[in-house]
């Protein structure tokens, strides 16, 4: 038997002697309290107490956090950074915009001075970075420095998917030819 009732953050609950304290939920000084808004449930258990939780009523969107891995795609390179519209965090696809920059440094982890940004990106490559830095008021800085980070899909200029041939190329299976990235190591 579920029972719901639209609740608020610091509302009180119950008594933590009568119910189990679910997600969504706190306890303090004996009583339950709701952490978020959404909608109170009671769940009846077969044995034991029964569980209150407090789900919200729709699913916020995946903030990317530092340490967390995203996939996002290259809007615009300029010879000091790539900036990447991030579109999923940790395999959960995000429901707002979020902007990530991937500094000339944050590449890759050796030989840093010698990296040029348009060998490594290009506009329309689909990527895989980790969050470094929640970075200014505009983007997160993003890094592909690991070897299972970097470009994981792009196209040719004829329009065909590219094939990684080492860690820094990818060829284009209709021409033949060879353009610069920055691959990531399959996992």
């Amino acid at each position: 038997m579920d029972i719901s009732q639209a609740v608020t953050p610091g509302q009180r609950l119950g008594y933590a002697q009568d119910y189990v304290a679910g997600p969504g939920t706190y306890e303090r000084d004996g009583l339950l309290y709701a952490s978020v808004v959404g909608l109170r449930q009671i769940t009846e258990q077969s044995q034991g107490l029964p569980i209150i939780t407090v789900s919200k009523e729709k699913e916020q969107s995946a903030v990317p956090e530092v340490g967390n891995i995203i996939t996002g795609k290259i809007i615009r390179v300029n010879p000091t950074q790539a900036m990447v519209a991030i579109k999923v965090v940790d395999k959960v696809p995000c429901k707002e915009d979020f902007m990530g920059v991937i500094r000339i440094q944050d590449v890759r982890a050796t030989e840093k001075d010698k990296v040029k940004i348009y060998q490594s990106f290009r506009p329309g490559d689909i990527i895989k970075a980790e969050v470094i830095s929640l970075g200014d008021a505009r983007s997160y800085f993003l890094s592909t420095a690991k070897n299972e980070l970097g470009v994981i899909f792009a196209t040719s200029l004829a329009g065909a998917t590219m094939i990684p041939i080492s860690w820094q190329e990818m060829q284009c299976p209709i021409t033949k030819a060879i353009e610069y990235r920055k691959c990531a190591k399959p996992v």
